[in-house]
């Protein structure tokens, strides 16, 4: 194996730009992930950076299936409008309007800025 190659994971340990508890997203730079585990604002901690997760989601707001999803980094929540967030994948599921939380696909690399 090559002595350069450092990790085959898609769980990162990143130092939290603000207070994040097990199972919320967070955006680390422009890398976007869940939290596995409680982490402090500048504390290091795991986070997936690739799978499906539950999120909140900006109500009154539908999902398609397959729809892209953005991070608003100022709410922290996702919704559907990419106004100065960040692409952070797909919806892997419907949402309906009255839902709180929707089911998001999330992949490394994924984060683009909005108009892209």
């Amino acid at each position: 194996m090559a002595t350069n190659f450092l990790q085959d994971n898609t769980v990162l340990n990143l130092t939290m730009p603000y207070v994040r508890t097990s199972g919320q997203g967070v955006l680390v730079g422009a890398l976007f992930g869940v939290c596995l585990t409680d982490i402090a604002n500048g504390a290091v901690g795991a986070v997936a950076t690739h799978g499906i997760a539950t999120l909140p989601k900006l109500a009154g707001a539908a999902w398609a299936q397959g729809a892209r999803v953005f991070w608003d980094n100022t709410l922290r929540q996702c919704d559907t409008t990419a106004a100065g967030d960040f692409c952070i994948g797909y919806a892997a599921a419907v949402a309906g309007s009255a839902d709180v939380t929707g089911s998001v696909y999330f992949t490394p690399g994924r984060p683009i800025p909005s108009g892209t």
